[in-house]
Protein backbone atom coordinates (compact mmCIF):
# COMPACT_ATOMS: atom_id res chain seq x y z
CA UNK A 1 0.00 0.00 0.00
CA UNK A 2 1.49 3.19 -0.98
CA UNK A 3 1.83 6.43 1.10
CA UNK A 4 -0.05 9.56 0.06
CA UNK A 5 3.23 12.30 1.25
CA UNK A 6 1.42 15.63 2.39
CA UNK A 7 4.24 17.30 0.43
CA UNK A 8 2.44 15.81 -2.90
CA UNK A 9 -0.88 17.24 -1.89
CA UNK A 10 -0.79 19.37 -5.28
CA UNK A 11 -0.76 16.66 -7.75
CA UNK A 12 -2.68 14.11 -5.77
CA UNK A 13 -6.63 14.34 -5.98
CA UNK A 14 -7.42 12.19 -3.52
CA UNK A 15 -5.50 13.95 -0.34
CA UNK A 16 -6.08 17.91 0.25
CA UNK A 17 -8.33 18.92 3.34
CA UNK A 18 -11.21 20.35 1.04
CA UNK A 19 -11.33 16.86 -0.37
CA UNK A 20 -11.35 15.46 2.42
CA UNK A 21 -14.03 18.11 3.59
CA UNK A 22 -15.99 17.11 1.17
CA UNK A 23 -16.15 13.06 1.42
CA UNK A 24 -17.15 13.96 5.26
CA UNK A 25 -19.81 15.78 3.97
CA UNK A 26 -20.99 13.02 1.12
CA UNK A 27 -20.37 10.39 4.42
CA UNK A 28 -23.19 12.35 6.50
CA UNK A 29 -25.18 13.81 3.25
CA UNK A 30 -24.59 11.44 0.52
CA UNK A 31 -25.72 8.33 1.60
CA UNK A 32 -29.49 9.10 1.24
CA UNK A 33 -28.42 10.36 -2.55
CA UNK A 34 -26.20 7.16 -2.84
CA UNK A 35 -28.81 4.75 -2.10
CA UNK A 36 -31.40 6.03 -5.01
CA UNK A 37 -28.67 6.97 -6.98
CA UNK A 38 -29.44 4.53 -10.12
CA UNK A 39 -25.61 5.23 -11.38
CA UNK A 40 -24.04 3.61 -8.78
CA UNK A 41 -23.01 0.00 -8.36
CA UNK A 42 -25.08 -2.53 -6.11
CA UNK A 43 -22.94 -3.28 -3.59
CA UNK A 44 -21.84 0.60 -2.90
CA UNK A 45 -25.85 1.08 -1.89
CA UNK A 46 -25.19 -2.00 0.33
CA UNK A 47 -22.45 -1.14 1.82
CA UNK A 48 -22.21 2.25 1.10
CA UNK A 49 -19.95 3.46 4.29
CA UNK A 50 -17.20 1.48 3.20
CA UNK A 51 -16.48 4.70 0.82
CA UNK A 52 -13.91 3.05 -1.79
CA UNK A 53 -10.54 4.32 -2.45
CA UNK A 54 -8.54 3.54 -5.82
CA UNK A 55 -6.97 -0.15 -5.73
CA UNK A 56 -3.54 -0.37 -5.83
CA UNK A 57 -3.36 3.01 -3.87
CA UNK A 58 -4.73 1.67 -0.82
CA UNK A 59 -4.54 4.15 2.45
CA UNK A 60 -1.62 2.86 3.79
CA UNK A 61 -1.68 1.43 7.63
CA UNK A 62 0.74 2.27 10.06
CA UNK A 63 4.18 0.82 10.49
CA UNK A 64 4.70 -2.33 11.99
CA UNK A 65 2.02 -4.07 10.16
CA UNK A 66 2.55 -6.83 8.22
CA UNK A 67 0.83 -5.63 5.11
CA UNK A 68 0.55 -9.35 3.51
CA UNK A 69 -0.97 -11.20 6.41
CA UNK A 70 -4.75 -12.20 6.05
CA UNK A 71 -6.77 -13.75 8.57
CA UNK A 72 -9.65 -15.83 7.82
CA UNK A 73 -12.33 -16.09 10.15
CA UNK A 74 -14.71 -19.07 10.49
CA UNK A 75 -18.05 -19.08 12.68
CA UNK A 76 -19.59 -22.34 13.66
CA UNK A 77 -23.55 -21.06 14.16
CA UNK A 78 -25.59 -22.73 16.81
CA UNK A 79 -23.17 -23.53 19.07
CA UNK A 80 -20.89 -26.64 18.49
CA UNK A 81 -20.68 -29.36 20.83
CA UNK A 82 -16.84 -29.50 22.05
CA UNK A 83 -17.06 -32.59 24.07
CA UNK A 84 -17.95 -34.30 20.69
CA UNK A 85 -15.44 -32.54 18.73
CA UNK A 86 -12.53 -32.63 20.95
CA UNK A 87 -13.30 -35.67 22.87
CA UNK A 88 -12.23 -36.54 26.76
CA UNK A 89 -12.55 -40.22 26.13
CA UNK A 90 -9.90 -40.59 29.14
CA UNK A 91 -12.49 -39.64 31.44
CA UNK A 92 -15.45 -42.03 32.09
CA UNK A 93 -17.80 -39.21 33.30
CA UNK A 94 -17.90 -38.33 29.53
CA UNK A 95 -19.46 -41.47 28.96
CA UNK A 96 -21.58 -41.56 32.15
CA UNK A 97 -23.23 -38.33 31.18
CA UNK A 98 -23.74 -38.85 27.25
CA UNK A 99 -24.81 -42.98 27.01
CA UNK A 100 -26.24 -42.74 23.69
CA UNK A 101 -24.08 -39.81 22.20
CA UNK A 102 -20.30 -40.64 23.57
CA UNK A 103 -18.27 -41.39 20.84
CA UNK A 104 -16.21 -44.65 21.52
CA UNK A 105 -12.10 -44.46 22.51
CA UNK A 106 -10.01 -44.60 19.66
CA UNK A 107 -9.56 -48.18 18.35
CA UNK A 108 -12.91 -49.42 19.16
CA UNK A 109 -14.33 -50.21 15.58
CA UNK A 110 -16.17 -47.76 13.32
CA UNK A 111 -16.62 -44.46 14.45
CA UNK A 112 -14.49 -44.48 16.89
CA UNK A 113 -12.52 -41.34 18.08
CA UNK A 114 -8.67 -40.55 16.44
CA UNK A 115 -5.39 -40.22 18.04
CA UNK A 116 -4.20 -36.94 19.05
CA UNK A 117 -0.52 -36.68 18.19
CA UNK A 118 0.83 -36.51 22.01
CA UNK A 119 -2.48 -35.98 23.77
CA UNK A 120 -2.95 -39.24 25.68
CA UNK A 121 -6.90 -38.88 26.76
CA UNK A 122 -7.91 -37.13 24.19
CA UNK A 123 -9.07 -37.79 20.29
CA UNK A 124 -11.05 -36.76 17.53
CA UNK A 125 -14.51 -36.85 16.02
CA UNK A 126 -14.17 -39.65 13.88
CA UNK A 127 -15.00 -37.28 10.88
CA UNK A 128 -12.94 -35.03 11.47
CA UNK A 129 -10.02 -36.61 9.45
CA UNK A 130 -8.90 -33.58 7.68
CA UNK A 131 -8.11 -31.67 10.85
CA UNK A 132 -6.26 -34.56 12.27
CA UNK A 133 -4.31 -34.80 8.17
CA UNK A 134 -3.35 -30.65 9.24
CA UNK A 135 -2.53 -31.63 12.53
CA UNK A 136 -0.01 -34.53 10.93
CA UNK A 137 1.23 -31.80 9.11
CA UNK A 138 1.50 -29.74 12.22
CA UNK A 139 -0.40 -26.79 10.32
CA UNK A 140 -3.29 -26.87 13.88
CA UNK A 141 -3.59 -25.37 17.32
CA UNK A 142 -6.30 -26.84 18.89
CA UNK A 143 -7.16 -24.39 21.62
CA UNK A 144 -9.40 -26.26 24.40
CA UNK A 145 -11.81 -24.69 27.17
CA UNK A 146 -12.26 -21.46 25.38
CA UNK A 147 -14.62 -19.34 26.70
CA UNK A 148 -15.64 -15.55 29.06
CA UNK A 149 -16.65 -15.11 32.70
CA UNK A 150 -20.60 -14.85 33.00
CA UNK A 151 -21.31 -16.92 30.08
CA UNK A 152 -24.66 -16.05 28.11
CA UNK A 153 -25.97 -19.08 26.33
CA UNK A 154 -28.11 -16.78 24.00
CA UNK A 155 -27.33 -17.57 20.45
CA UNK A 156 -27.21 -13.86 19.86
CA UNK A 157 -25.92 -12.48 22.55
CA UNK A 158 -23.09 -14.92 22.90
CA UNK A 159 -22.21 -14.54 19.32
CA UNK A 160 -22.12 -10.55 19.47
CA UNK A 161 -19.81 -10.73 22.66
CA UNK A 162 -17.48 -13.07 20.25
CA UNK A 163 -17.71 -10.61 17.91
CA UNK A 164 -17.44 -7.74 20.03
CA UNK A 165 -14.91 -8.66 22.63
CA UNK A 166 -16.87 -7.38 25.47
CA UNK A 167 -19.23 -8.68 27.79
CA UNK A 168 -22.31 -6.71 27.17
CA UNK A 169 -22.03 -7.43 23.30
CA UNK A 170 -22.75 -3.80 22.35
CA UNK A 171 -20.49 -1.71 20.19
CA UNK A 172 -18.09 -2.18 16.89
CA UNK A 173 -16.86 -5.65 16.09
CA UNK A 174 -12.97 -6.46 17.36
CA UNK A 175 -12.01 -6.77 13.80
CA UNK A 176 -13.88 -3.29 12.93
CA UNK A 177 -11.89 -1.92 15.25
CA UNK A 178 -8.65 -3.35 13.89
CA UNK A 179 -8.89 -1.76 10.99
CA UNK A 180 -10.21 1.61 12.35
CA UNK A 181 -6.92 1.73 14.95
CA UNK A 182 -4.15 0.75 11.74
CA UNK A 183 -5.85 2.76 8.68
CA UNK A 184 -5.68 6.17 10.17
CA UNK A 185 -9.52 6.56 10.15
CA UNK A 186 -9.51 5.88 6.16
CA UNK A 187 -11.54 2.93 4.94
CA UNK A 188 -10.65 0.98 2.39
CA UNK A 189 -12.56 -0.58 -0.67
CA UNK A 190 -11.65 -4.38 0.25
CA UNK A 191 -10.39 -4.39 3.22
CA UNK A 192 -12.65 -7.22 4.58
CA UNK A 193 -15.04 -9.28 3.00
CA UNK A 194 -17.65 -11.66 4.37
CA UNK A 195 -19.29 -14.48 2.79
CA UNK A 196 -22.85 -14.33 2.55
CA UNK A 197 -25.81 -12.36 2.85
CA UNK A 198 -24.92 -9.95 5.65
CA UNK A 199 -21.75 -8.45 7.44
CA UNK A 200 -21.45 -9.82 10.22
CA UNK A 201 -21.19 -7.36 13.51
CA UNK A 202 -17.50 -8.60 13.88
CA UNK A 203 -16.41 -6.38 10.63
CA UNK A 204 -18.36 -3.74 11.57
CA UNK A 205 -16.30 -0.45 12.55
CA UNK A 206 -16.86 3.24 12.94
CA UNK A 207 -14.99 3.90 10.02
CA UNK A 208 -14.50 0.49 8.39
CA UNK A 209 -17.38 -1.73 7.16
CA UNK A 210 -17.38 -5.05 4.95
CA UNK A 211 -18.39 -5.43 1.49
CA UNK A 212 -20.55 -8.90 1.62
CA UNK A 213 -21.75 -11.22 -1.44
CA UNK A 214 -22.81 -14.30 -1.40
CA UNK A 215 -21.76 -15.18 -5.44
CA UNK A 216 -19.79 -13.28 -7.46
CA UNK A 217 -22.41 -12.45 -8.88
CA UNK A 218 -24.40 -10.26 -6.82
CA UNK A 219 -21.17 -8.29 -6.75
CA UNK A 220 -21.66 -6.15 -9.65
CA UNK A 221 -23.62 -3.03 -11.16
CA UNK A 222 -27.21 -4.10 -11.42
CA UNK A 223 -28.56 -1.36 -13.16
CA UNK A 224 -28.24 -2.44 -16.39
CA UNK A 225 -30.53 -5.30 -15.26
CA UNK A 226 -33.40 -3.53 -14.01
CA UNK A 227 -33.46 -1.60 -17.25
CA UNK A 228 -30.89 -0.94 -20.48
CA UNK A 229 -31.63 3.01 -20.48
CA UNK A 230 -29.62 3.12 -16.83
CA UNK A 231 -26.63 1.21 -18.80
CA UNK A 232 -25.59 4.67 -20.63
CA UNK A 233 -25.73 6.97 -17.99
CA UNK A 234 -23.45 4.61 -15.72
CA UNK A 235 -21.25 4.29 -18.65
CA UNK A 236 -21.09 8.12 -18.73
CA UNK A 237 -19.84 8.35 -14.92
CA UNK A 238 -17.47 5.90 -15.45
CA UNK A 239 -16.14 7.75 -18.89
CA UNK A 240 -15.88 10.30 -17.21
CA UNK A 241 -11.81 10.51 -16.37
CA UNK A 242 -11.12 12.46 -13.15
CA UNK A 243 -9.51 15.29 -15.40
CA UNK A 244 -12.69 16.11 -17.22
CA UNK A 245 -14.58 17.06 -13.25
CA UNK A 246 -12.80 20.33 -13.62
CA UNK A 247 -13.23 21.16 -9.45
CA UNK A 248 -11.33 18.58 -8.13
CA UNK A 249 -13.13 19.08 -4.78
CA UNK A 250 -16.34 18.48 -6.08
CA UNK A 251 -18.87 15.99 -5.25
CA UNK A 252 -18.86 14.78 -8.66
CA UNK A 253 -15.25 14.11 -9.03
CA UNK A 254 -15.64 12.40 -5.51
CA UNK A 255 -18.55 10.55 -6.91
CA UNK A 256 -16.84 9.97 -10.11
CA UNK A 257 -13.94 8.60 -8.15
CA UNK A 258 -15.70 6.60 -5.83
CA UNK A 259 -18.07 4.74 -8.64
CA UNK A 260 -14.32 3.74 -11.14
CA UNK A 261 -12.93 2.36 -7.13
CA UNK A 262 -16.03 0.46 -7.15
CA UNK A 263 -16.15 -1.02 -10.58
CA UNK A 264 -12.29 -1.88 -10.41
CA UNK A 265 -12.97 -3.99 -7.17
CA UNK A 266 -16.06 -5.79 -8.44
CA UNK A 267 -13.97 -6.30 -11.65
CA UNK A 268 -11.08 -7.55 -9.51
CA UNK A 269 -13.28 -9.87 -7.44
CA UNK A 270 -15.26 -11.24 -9.97
CA UNK A 271 -12.00 -11.71 -12.22
CA UNK A 272 -10.28 -13.23 -8.83
CA UNK A 273 -13.16 -16.18 -8.09
CA UNK A 274 -13.70 -16.76 -11.62
CA UNK A 275 -10.31 -18.48 -11.99
CA UNK A 276 -10.29 -22.51 -11.51
CA UNK A 277 -8.90 -23.37 -8.20
CA UNK A 278 -5.60 -25.22 -8.07
CA UNK A 279 -7.47 -28.08 -6.02
CA UNK A 280 -10.65 -29.81 -6.21
CA UNK A 281 -12.74 -28.63 -3.09
CA UNK A 282 -15.57 -30.71 -2.03
CA UNK A 283 -19.86 -30.44 -1.50
CA UNK A 284 -21.24 -28.05 0.85
CA UNK A 285 -21.60 -24.67 1.90
CA UNK A 286 -17.88 -24.08 3.86
CA UNK A 287 -15.85 -25.64 0.87
CA UNK A 288 -17.81 -23.61 -1.24
CA UNK A 289 -17.07 -20.08 0.96
CA UNK A 290 -13.70 -21.01 1.28
CA UNK A 291 -12.82 -21.78 -2.70
CA UNK A 292 -13.76 -18.68 -3.25
CA UNK A 293 -11.76 -16.91 -0.29
CA UNK A 294 -8.98 -19.35 -1.55
CA UNK A 295 -9.17 -17.47 -5.43
CA UNK A 296 -9.26 -13.83 -3.81
CA UNK A 297 -6.24 -14.26 -1.72
CA UNK A 298 -4.86 -16.31 -4.50
CA UNK A 299 -5.60 -12.78 -6.60
CA UNK A 300 -3.67 -11.30 -4.13
CA UNK A 301 -6.72 -8.64 -3.39
CA UNK A 302 -5.87 -6.04 -0.61
CA UNK A 303 -8.14 -8.27 1.66
CA UNK A 304 -6.75 -8.27 5.28
CA UNK A 305 -10.04 -10.16 6.87
CA UNK A 306 -12.40 -12.98 4.94
CA UNK A 307 -15.37 -14.29 6.55
CA UNK A 308 -16.80 -17.67 6.35
CA UNK A 309 -19.96 -19.49 8.50
CA UNK A 310 -21.08 -22.87 8.96
CA UNK A 311 -24.60 -22.95 10.52
CA UNK A 312 -26.17 -26.23 11.59
CA UNK A 313 -24.59 -26.77 15.06
CA UNK A 314 -28.02 -26.06 17.25
CA UNK A 315 -28.19 -29.92 18.00
CA UNK A 316 -31.31 -30.12 20.39
CA UNK A 317 -32.20 -33.44 19.49
CA UNK A 318 -31.00 -36.68 17.34
CA UNK A 319 -27.22 -35.30 17.59
CA UNK A 320 -25.36 -37.79 16.39
CA UNK A 321 -25.38 -37.79 12.69
CA UNK A 322 -26.07 -34.28 11.57
CA UNK A 323 -23.09 -33.50 13.86
CA UNK A 324 -21.11 -35.75 12.02
CA UNK A 325 -21.92 -34.81 8.57
CA UNK A 326 -20.92 -31.20 10.26
CA UNK A 327 -17.45 -32.15 11.05
CA UNK A 328 -16.70 -34.03 8.12
CA UNK A 329 -17.87 -30.66 5.93
CA UNK A 330 -15.69 -28.82 8.62
CA UNK A 331 -12.10 -31.43 8.51
CA UNK A 332 -12.39 -31.36 4.57
CA UNK A 333 -13.22 -28.15 3.62
CA UNK A 334 -10.14 -26.88 6.20
CA UNK A 335 -7.90 -29.79 4.68
CA UNK A 336 -8.48 -28.60 1.08
CA UNK A 337 -8.16 -24.74 1.90
CA UNK A 338 -5.08 -25.45 3.26
CA UNK A 339 -4.26 -27.52 0.56
CA UNK A 340 -4.92 -24.79 -2.55
CA UNK A 341 -2.81 -22.16 0.01
CA UNK A 342 0.36 -24.42 -0.39
CA UNK A 343 -0.24 -24.98 -3.91
CA UNK A 344 -0.56 -21.23 -4.03
CA UNK A 345 2.73 -20.92 -1.95
CA UNK A 346 0.61 -19.10 0.48
CA UNK A 347 0.58 -20.37 3.85
CA UNK A 348 3.26 -17.95 5.19
CA UNK A 349 0.63 -15.46 5.08
CA UNK A 350 -3.05 -16.64 5.80
CA UNK A 351 -3.74 -17.48 8.81
CA UNK A 352 -7.44 -19.66 9.18
CA UNK A 353 -9.32 -19.06 12.80
CA UNK A 354 -12.20 -21.35 13.78
CA UNK A 355 -14.92 -20.91 16.65
CA UNK A 356 -18.10 -21.10 18.07
CA UNK A 357 -20.40 -18.72 20.01
CA UNK A 358 -20.46 -21.44 22.82
CA UNK A 359 -20.51 -25.44 23.71
CA UNK A 360 -23.32 -27.72 24.54
CA UNK A 361 -23.61 -28.79 28.35
CA UNK A 362 -21.79 -32.04 29.28
CA UNK A 363 -25.06 -34.33 30.09
CA UNK A 364 -26.53 -35.40 26.93
CA UNK A 365 -30.63 -34.33 26.99
CA UNK A 366 -33.69 -36.36 26.94
CA UNK A 367 -33.73 -36.31 23.03
CA UNK A 368 -30.15 -37.76 22.35
CA UNK A 369 -29.03 -33.76 21.51
CA UNK A 370 -27.23 -31.55 24.32
CA UNK A 371 -28.34 -28.18 24.81
CA UNK A 372 -26.51 -24.57 25.32
CA UNK A 373 -23.57 -24.82 27.06
CA UNK A 374 -20.73 -22.76 27.62
CA UNK A 375 -16.56 -23.35 27.13
CA UNK A 376 -15.55 -24.88 23.89
CA UNK A 377 -12.97 -26.18 21.38
CA UNK A 378 -11.24 -23.20 19.27
CA UNK A 379 -8.74 -24.07 16.02
CA UNK A 380 -6.39 -22.55 14.34
CA UNK A 381 -5.01 -23.38 11.34
CA UNK A 382 -1.53 -22.04 9.37
CA UNK A 383 1.88 -22.36 8.99
CA UNK A 384 3.17 -20.20 12.36
CA UNK A 385 0.97 -22.03 14.98
CA UNK A 386 1.38 -23.83 18.08
CA UNK A 387 0.66 -27.39 16.58
CA UNK A 388 -1.50 -29.70 18.76
CA UNK A 389 -4.08 -29.86 21.72
CA UNK A 390 -3.15 -26.41 23.76
CA UNK A 391 -4.36 -25.61 27.31
CA UNK A 392 -6.14 -27.55 29.94
CA UNK A 393 -9.61 -29.60 29.39
CA UNK A 394 -12.28 -28.24 31.31
CA UNK A 395 -13.03 -30.55 33.99
CA UNK A 396 -16.49 -32.32 33.28
CA UNK A 397 -17.50 -32.92 37.45
CA UNK A 398 -16.70 -29.21 38.40
CA UNK A 399 -19.38 -27.65 36.56
CA UNK A 400 -20.42 -24.07 36.16
CA UNK A 401 -24.70 -24.96 36.39
CA UNK A 402 -23.85 -27.83 34.82
CA UNK A 403 -21.57 -26.56 32.00
CA UNK A 404 -17.76 -26.25 31.82
CA UNK A 405 -15.65 -23.62 33.03
CA UNK A 406 -13.70 -22.10 30.76
CA UNK A 407 -9.69 -21.77 30.86
CA UNK A 408 -8.82 -19.14 28.47
CA UNK A 409 -10.62 -16.41 27.70
CA UNK A 410 -11.12 -16.02 24.22
CA UNK A 411 -9.41 -11.98 24.03
CA UNK A 412 -6.14 -13.63 25.02
CA UNK A 413 -6.61 -15.80 21.73
CA UNK A 414 -7.30 -12.82 19.49
CA UNK A 415 -5.02 -10.77 21.68
CA UNK A 416 -2.34 -13.66 20.05
CA UNK A 417 -3.93 -12.93 16.76
CA UNK A 418 -3.77 -8.97 16.84
CA UNK A 419 -0.26 -8.81 17.86
CA UNK A 420 1.45 -11.38 16.62
CA UNK A 421 0.22 -11.79 13.62
CA UNK A 422 -1.65 -8.75 12.60
CA UNK A 423 0.68 -6.43 13.86
CA UNK A 424 -1.61 -4.61 15.97
CA UNK A 425 -1.89 -3.07 19.43
CA UNK A 426 -4.68 -5.40 21.16
CA UNK A 427 -5.08 -3.28 23.82
CA UNK A 428 -6.49 -0.32 21.67
CA UNK A 429 -9.16 -2.72 20.08
CA UNK A 430 -10.13 -5.27 23.09
CA UNK A 431 -10.45 -2.14 25.61
CA UNK A 432 -7.96 -3.77 28.35
CA UNK A 433 -5.24 -5.77 28.32
CA UNK A 434 -5.18 -9.71 28.08
CA UNK A 435 -2.66 -12.42 28.79
CA UNK A 436 -1.41 -13.19 25.16
CA UNK A 437 -2.75 -17.25 24.82
CA UNK A 438 0.49 -18.82 23.85
CA UNK A 439 -0.86 -20.56 20.40
CA UNK A 440 1.49 -18.56 17.49
CA UNK A 441 4.87 -19.30 17.29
Amino acid sequence: MSHHHHHEQEDSSSTGSTDAYSRRLFMQQGMAFLSMATTVPMFMQRSAEGIMLPVGSLVSSQAGIPEDHTLVVIQLAGGNDGLNTVIPYGDREYYINRPQIGIKEPGKGDSSALTIPGADGFGLHPNLTGLRNLLDDGQAAIIQGVGYPNPNRSHFTSTDIWHTGNHSGQGYGWLGKYFDNTCEGQPSAVSSIAIGNKAPLALHGKTQKAVNFETEELFKWAGGSVNDDLEIPYDEINRKEIREAHDRDSQLDFLVRTSLDAQVSSERIRSAVSTRPLVSYPNGKLSQQLQLIGSMIRADLPTRVYYASLGGFDTHANQLNGHANLMRQLGDALNTFQKDLAKQGNTKKVLTMVFSEFGRRVKQNGSSGTDHGTAAPMFLIGDNVQNGLIGKHPSLTELDQGDLKFNTDFREVYSAVLEDFMGADPKAILGKKYKKAEVLT
